[in-house]
């Protein structure tokens, strides 16, 4: 059997989603990202190649990959020490407000 890549993708973001169990608050996402803006930019627009852009990016995304960065999954480490004190709630606010955010089509 063939497996479609998309399927999987959704099948695993919304296995993510209700294993975090935590829906976030854009509002309070806002309120707590301004040490990510500093590096990602505004609203997650970032203009500067090094900085992913987190702006649109899927929540579950953020978590996962805030997540990863805290367990050492992901090796990086500023990211790490960014991380590191999140709890699952902050993850999931912030990852709601840049997930709510509009990305930029300009070019770094």
């Amino acid at each position: 059997m063939t497996r479609h890549p998309l399927l999987t993708a959704c099948v695993f973001c919304a296995t993510l989603s209700a294993c975090q169990g935590v829906q976030g608050n854009p509002v309070a996402g806002k309120a707590q990202a301004a040490t990510c803006e500093a590096c990602h930019g505004v609203g997650g627009n970032s203009t500067l190649a090094q900085y992913p852009r987190l702006a649109g990016q899927h929540a579950s995304y953020i978590v996962q990959a805030l997540t990863e960065y805290q367990n050492g999954q992901r090796t990086n480490p500023i990211m790490k020490a960014m991380a590191a004190g999140l709890t699952a709630r902050n993850k999931a606010d912030l990852a709601a407000y840049f997930a709510s955010q509009h990305g930029l089509r300009t070019k770094y």
